[in-house]
C-alpha cells in the first residue's frame, strides 16, 4: 500500500491564500479585456437550464447552444431597438425641462424662502431664490458636459463594441461546453475536503440561480410593467422612468422608492392635481403588492439569502473598483462571501471555542460542585 504524504494545516491555508491572492491580482490586471468574458459567462449561466432541457429531447449542446443563444440576442436587439430611440428622446427632453423644473420648485419654496431671508440677517434678498436659478443652469451645464464626454470616450465606445462582439462568442462556447467546464473545476477539489467544497458549491449555486434568474426576471416584468403602464398614464419621460425603476428593482425596495419619488415630482410639476399623483403613486404601490405576493414568491423563492442591503453594498463596492465589471461580478462574490461565512461560523460553533468554557470556569464550577456536595452531605448527617 503507498504511504499518503500529510501537510500541515497551516500549509494548506497558506497554498490557498496565495491562489486566492493571484486570482484577484489578475482580475485587477486584467480587468480592461474582462467585461465580454464576464457578461458572456453570466449568459451563460442564465441559458443553461433551457439547453438541458433541449438535451433532455435529443438535441446534442452545440445546436441548441446556437438556437437559444440566437433567441436570447433577437429578444434583446428587438428590446433594444424599440426602447432606445424612446429613451433617448426623452432623456433629451428631461435635460431641457430641468430648469423649468427647479424654477417651479422655487415658486413653490417660495414662501419658505421669504420667512428664511425675514429672519437671517446675514443673507441679501433675493439671495435663496437666486440660488434655485444658478442651480438650475449648474445642473444643464453638468448634463452638457456629461453628455459630451460620453461621446467623446473612445474608451467606452471599445467597450460596448468589444462586448456586443464578443460576448456571444464567449457565452456559445460557455453554453456549449457548460459539462466539461463543470468536471474540471469538480477535479481540481482537494480530494480532503470534497464534501464539503461541493456542498459550498451547491449553496453558491443556489443562491446565484435564485439571484440571477429569480430577481432579474421579477426586474425585467417590473420595467416594462412600469414603462407601459407610466406611459398608458400620460407621464412624461414614462419610459424612461418605467425603466429604471425596474431595472432598479434588482436591489428589493430602491427600485420603488426612487421611481415613486421621482414619478410623483413629475407628475405635480406635469399636472399640478392630486388626482392624477395619486393615480401614479397607485401604479408603484400596486407594483409592489404584485412582487411581493406573486412574483417574487414564484420566481426567486426564499432559499436566495442575499440581504438587499449586502447587495446595495457590493455592487457600490464593485463599481467603485472595477466599474461596470465590477458590477457584473458583485453578486456572484456577494453570493460567494455569504456562504463562506455562513460556513464559518457553522463550524465555530461546532468548534470547542464556542462550546468549552476557559479553564477559570471550570475551577469556579467545580469549586460550585463541590460545595453542592458538601451542603448536601452537612444536611444528611443532621
Amino acid at each position: 500500500m503507498d504511504n499518503i504524504k500529510t501537510t500541515k494545516a497551516s500549509t494548506h491555508y497558506i497554498f490557498w491564500a496565495v491562489i486566492i491572492a493571484l486570482f484577484v491580482s489578475a482580475i485587477f490586471l486584467l480587468k480592461s479585456v474582462l467585461l465580454p468574458f464576464v457578461v458572456g459567462s453570466s449568459v451563460a449561466y442564465l441559458l443553461n437550464p433551457t439547453v438541458q432541457k433541449f438535451e433532455k429531447l435529443g438535441i446534442p449542446r452545440g445546436p441548441a447552444s446556437i438556437i437559444i443563444l440566437s433567441g436570447f440576442l433577437l429578444v434583446l436587439l428587438t428590446f433594444f431597438a424599440i426602447t432606445v430611440p424612446v429613451l433617448t428622446k426623452e432623456i433629451g427632453a428631461f435635460a431641457l425641462d430641468v430648469p423649468d423644473y427647479i424654477n417651479q420648485l422655487k415658486e413653490l419654496l417660495s414662501p419658505l424662502t421669504g420667512f428664511l431671508e425675514q429672519y437671517t440677517s446675514h443673507v441679501e434678498n433675493g439671495d435663496i431664490q437666486g440660488f434655485f436659478v444658478d442651480s438650475s443652469k449648474s445642473v444643464t451645464t453638468i448634463i452638457g458636459i456629461l453628455a459630451s464626454k460620453l461621446a467623446a470616450g473612445g474608451q467606452t465606445l471599445v467597450d460596448i463594441i468589444s462586448l456586443f462582439c464578443f460576448m456571444p462568442i464567449v457565452a456559445y462556447f460557455m453554453m456549449k461546453e457548460w459539462p466539461s467546464i463543470t468536471q474540471w473545476i469538480y477535479d481540481l477539489v482537494p480530494r480532503y475536503a470534497q464534501g464539503d467544497v461541493m456542498e459550498l458549491l451547491k449553496q453558491i449555486n443556489t443562491k446565484l440561480s435564485g439571484f440571477i434568474r429569480g430577481q432579474i426576471s421579477v426586474a425585467l416584468i417590473l420595467a416594462l410593467a412600469y414603462a407601459l403602464a407610466l406611459t398608458l398614464a400620460g407621464l412624461k419621460y414614462g419610459m424612461l422612468i418605467g425603466l429604471s425603476a425596474g431595472l432598479l428593482s434588482i436591489i428589493p425596495m430602491v427600485g420603488l422608492v426612487i421611481g415613486l419619488i421621482v414619478s410623483v415630482a413629475v407628475a405635480w410639476f406635469q399636472s399640478g392635481e392630486w388626482e392624477y399623483v395619486l393615480i401614479i403613486a397607485g401604479i408603484f404601490l400596486g407594483g409592489q403588492l404584485i412582487e411581493g405576493n406573486f412574483l417574487t414568491p414564484k420566481l426567486v423563492g426564499k432559499s436566495v439569502g442575499l440581504h438587499p442591503l449586502w447587495v446595495f453594498f457590493v455592487l457600490l463596492a464593485g463599481g467603485s473598483l472595477l466599474g461596470i465589471l465590477g458590477m457584473f461580478l458583485a453578486v456572484p462574490v456577494a453570493a460567494v462571501i455569504g456562504v463562506l461565512l455562513s460556513f464559518a461560523l457553522r463550524k465555530y460553533k461546532q468548534s470547542t471555542y464556542y462550546k468549552v468554557s476557559s479553564g477559570n470556569d471550570d475551577k469556579d464550577d467545580k469549586s460550585s460542585h463541590m460545595k453542592k456536595r458538601n451542603k448536601s452531605k452537612n444536611k444528611q448527617s443532621t
